[in-house]
Formats: structure tokens, sequence, C-alpha cells
């Protein structure tokens, strides 16, 4: 997550690394996709509800009312992890009982996290202290530390080779924990601002925003080395993004110009460019829905329908501080915490109406 904006000078040309010979990562000079994969566009569920988000109860949040950033939903145990960045901690919240389960302490500026239930931990980037924190699911207490890293940001897990691939925003580097020991393996150097970054488990790449370069970039996380860089047209500093991983279809927000780009992986071609709230900065994906959902920095909340791979506005919903959004892949309902509801913070969930 930016919260503001740095001055780099960009790159105007970066030739793209060779594929790396025997690696996982298929990513070709215009693909991101096997030739072998066709399977077709998936489509969404019948009856789906297409009227605009209503709220559907407000929870109360432990803590100051301040800024919280990106969260990590466990469908299998219910658990909603909520990043509530500006307090350093890390909030539990139990989505099938409406109850708070604990507040993890000592996580300066918590930014992304990640639940990994094969681990039994949730992962937690600590940016004020430069580290990443391990914790175990199941006492929630911070049983790792992985320190030296400048910024850390977004969290992606390659299950395939059991390694963490961990944004390291303004230390423009990709750092990569083994996740059976969590400790360092390597840093990849990017070359720019890192934005979020995501396992991609069709093409076996870890793919990574680089914010100052427009660019999506393909790491092979069994060589842990660059092997494609992508630019994208109309980008201004990409930030998030989501993957339709069986649509090959990646989502990403646009912090500088109020985008949102819609990237067609099996050619890597930018399909359609959408407006949404000024600083856009979470995104969330229902793929049964085909429903997405953009949450900026403004306190605009996008919600989007996939047919096919054509983006229809459904609506906007207004909160203030609501710049991060999470959704559970059963109920379909949304979860937005925002800072300060009456003076304190709150969980808000809601869910779309029928027309």
């Amino acid at each position: 997550m930016t919260v503001f904006r740095r001055i780099v000078a960009l790159a105007v040309f970066v030739p793209a690394a060779a594929p790396a010979q025997g690696g996982a990562c298929h990513a070709m000079r215009a693909s991101l996709t096997p030739v072998s994969w066709n399977v077709p566009m998936p489509s969404a569920v019948a009856n789906v509800p297409a009227g605009p988000l209503r709220v559907v109860r407000d929870y109360p949040l432990p803590g100051p009312p301040n800024r919280f950033d990106y969260q990590s939903f466990d469908p299998a145990s219910g658990r909603l992890y909520i990043n509530h960045m500006n307090a350093g901690r890390l909030v539990v919240f139990d989505v099938r009982s409406g109850k708070l389960i604990a507040e993890v302490a000592d996580l300066p500026r918590a930014t992304g996290v990640l639940a990994v239930p094969s681990h039994r931990a949730v992962v937690v980037s600590a940016a004020g202290n430069h580290e990443v924190a391990i914790i175990d699911d199941r006492t929630l207490t911070v049983t790792t530390r992985v320190t030296g890293i400048r910024f850390p940001d977004g969290i992606g897990y390659a299950p395939e080779v059991d390694k963490l691939f961990v944004s390291d925003e303004s230390g423009a580097t990709e750092v990569v924990i083994d996740a059976r020991t969590m400790a360092k393996r390597s840093t990849i150097d990017l070359g720019g601002e890192a934005g979020n970054t995501h396992y991609d488990s069709i093409s076996h790449c870890i793919l990574v925003a680089v914010q100052t370069r427009n660019q999506l970039v393909a790491i092979d996380p069994v060589t842990e080395r660059i092997v494609r860089r992508y630019d994208l047209p109309g980008s201004d500093h990409p930030h998030g993004f989501v993957i339709d991983q069986p649509g090959r279809l990646a989502f990403i927000s646009c912090e500088g110009n109020a985008k949102l780009l819609v990237v067609d992986l099996r050619t890597m071609r930018v399909l359609a460019t959408h407006a949404v709230g000024d600083g856009p900065d979470v995104l969330a994906w229902d793929a049964s829905w085909r429903r997405l959902y953009v949450a900026s920095e403004s306190g605009v909340l996008s919600a989007f329908k996939a047919g096919g791979s054509a983006l229809q506005l459904l609506g906007e919903y207004r909160a203030a501080h609501s710049h991060t959004v999470a959704v559970d892949p059963e109920t379909h309902r949304v979860y937005l915490p925002l800072e300060n509801i009456g003076g304190q913070p709150v969980l808000r969930v809601l869910a779309p109406a029928s027309p």
C-alpha cells in the first residue's frame, strides 16, 4: 500500500530477461498462458443478485480509530485476518460467528498479510520494523521474524516450491522466504518500486507489479529470477492486482491515474481500461459470482461483474477510508474495515442486493 507518492525516474526501455532454463514459470514474450491451456472462459453461477451493495451489519473492532490495510481470508476456518496498520496489530475475526477472536500486537505499520493454512501460519509485513512476522494460527503468537526488509508489503505463496515472496516496496526488491524454515533465501532486484505480489498457478509464475516502471514482472519461483517483463500501456503507478486464473485475466489498479486495467494473460494485451475512485488500492475477486471489488483511498468501492473478458460497472459504495476490501467466497459478503465510525473502528459487512 502506498500512502504517499514518491518521484522516481522511469526507465524508457527495459529488455526482458531470457527465460530460465528448466524453470517452472511459463512466461513467454506475449503470453503467461501455456499453449496447452484450453479451458473455456468461466461464467457466473445462475441467479446472482445484480443490485447495489447494501449494509448487512457493522461489527465494532478494537483499537484506536486509525488506518487499516490488507486483509486475508481463510475459507476453511472462516477467519478474516485484518491488518490494523497504524495500530500495529493484526485483528483476527470469525466471519461465521461474527466474533472477534484476538488481536496480535507488536506488528508496527502492518501492511501485507497472507494466511498460509498448510503451514498453520499467518504472514504479516511489519513495515515499521522492516520485517516479516510469522504467526502461528493456533496460538496466535509470533514465532519468527524475518528481518532486514526495507518496506515489506504484498505477500505471495508458491505452494509447488513452498516459498513466500514479499514485495519490498521502497527497497525495489522481491524477498524470497523458505516456508519450511521461515528463513530468507534470496533478494531479487526488481529495478523499480514494488507493488503487490501474487502466484499464478496456471503459468507457475510469481507476478509482481513494478509500479515505477508501469510493468508486470514474472519471476520463476524455482530459480528465483526474473524471466519476463510486461509493459502495461495506460497504467500509471500500478500497485494492486488480482488474477482470474481460469479465465486468464489480471485486474490491475493504477494509483497514479485512478484506472483499472483488464489484462489478457493469453496475449498480455490490455483489453480495457475503467475509471475507479482516486487512489485505488486493494482489490477482491469473487470467482464463482465473477464479481470484482476495487477499493480506493478516496473512499469509493467500485463493484464490477465480469461477462467473459469484459467488465461492467454495477455501482459504487462510498464510505470514508474504505480502501481495503475482502470477500467471502461462500457467502459472497464483502468486508470493509473502516477506521472511524462514531469515534471507533468497525468492520462493515456488505452484500449485493436483488435489483
